[in-house]
């Protein structure tokens, strides 16, 4: 039951409002540092700290590497918590280094892949499974605030439920499928932003108005 209207959602999603060509980033290199800076912040936010590391000619994973700390929070001021991002993307630098680069990850398991990533400093599982997603491609399902908003607000999940028991509903639901996953992440970000406000929902008109939950479940949280 829970799968089949998991799977209703990403129809109701995808017929309202059609492919999202999410994550917006002309690398996986990019799309990597995104996935670090973002975390606190809004994206326009950290467009203008990306635009500053492309301004400068830094974004490669060999010239980043070599701006120091300081000067790299300078750059990426724009994104907020400049300080501790700088140290969290010097890490991940390190970390891509002794990897090899990105190319060298194509060949190691997803499952080793992450549990890599996570031994990063600064990276949890959101930013993982993004980077694994939409920079190398894995079959990985990204749970946001957004997502988790939209399931709770329906009762497909509870308030103690894990980042990890919520990942294996769409596993188990739909996947594995990276372009899947990657467009029913972006669309749930998109109705996060338009109508599943965190200080309240705009039920009124929503793809998902219907669905179980509604309007019961019309509180914030």
């Amino acid at each position: 039951m829970l799968g089949q209207t998991v799977r209703e959602i990403h129809e109701r999603l995808s017929g309202a409002y059609g492919p999202q060509g999410w994550w917006p980033g002309q690398t996986p290199f990019e799309v990597c540092v995104g996935a670090i800076l973002t975390q606190n912040t809004a994206w326009s936010n950290v467009e203008k700290a990306i635009a500053n590391l492309k301004q400068r000619g830094l974004l490669s994973p060999e010239r980043l590497a070599h701006v120091p700390v300081d000067e790299l929070a300078l750059l990426i001021r724009p994104a907020g918590y400049f300080n501790q991002k700088a140290r969290k993307l010097h890490a991940f630098l390190l970390w891509l280094t002794e990897k090899g680069g990105l190319g060298a990850l194509a060949e190691v398991p997803t499952e080793e892949l992450r549990e890599s990533l996570l031994s990063v400093k600064g990276i949890g599982p959101e930013t993982a499974d993004s980077i694994l997603l939409y920079a190398l491609g894995r079959p990985v399902f990204v749970i946001d605030a957004y997502t988790v908003r939209v399931l709770r607000r329906h009762g497909m999940v509870g308030d103690d439920a894990s980042y990890c028991e919520i990942q294996e509903i769409f596993a188990d639901s739909i996947g594995p499928d990276p372009a899947l996953f990657n467009e029913f992440h972006a669309l749930f970000v998109r109705l996060g932003k338009e109508r599943c406000h965190r200080r309240g929902p705009a039920c009124e008109g929503c793809p998902l108005e219907d669905l179980p939950g509604y309007p019961a479940v019309n509180e914030p949280g």
